[in-house]
């Protein structure tokens, strides 16, 4: 039946699937549990931000390149393909820059 609630959230194509006003009706105490349940979460501490600083993203060019199509579609079967590509050449960049990793 069209429209009936699934208990599923919908995902915009740039959302995360979070649902923002089930989370905003959530107490402060249920959400803490939420997370010290989550084995992948790490506590941090005043050393852990010590050193931390903001980074703001570099802006983006817009190019044109020749990829082979397996390979183009290979990155496209998940989201945020573009990202993972840009993450990819990053690491290869600071991999091979003069003086870093050697």
């Amino acid at each position: 039946m069209k429209g009936a609630p699934t208990g599923k959230t919908s995902k915009s194509k740039r959302g995360t699937g979070t649902d923002w006003n089930r989370l905003g009706r959530m107490s402060d105490a249920r959400i803490r549990k939420g997370i010290e349940a989550n084995p992948d979460v790490l506590a941090t501490d005043e050393e852990f931000w010590k050193n931390a600083r903001v980074v703001w993203p570099s802006r983006k060019a817009v190019v044109t390149m020749r990829l082979d199509s397996d390979l183009l579609e290979w990155f496209r079967q998940q989201r945020g393909y573009q990202t993972r590509i840009n993450a990819i050449l990053r690491a290869y960049m600071n991999a091979h820059a003069p003086g870093v990793g050697r």
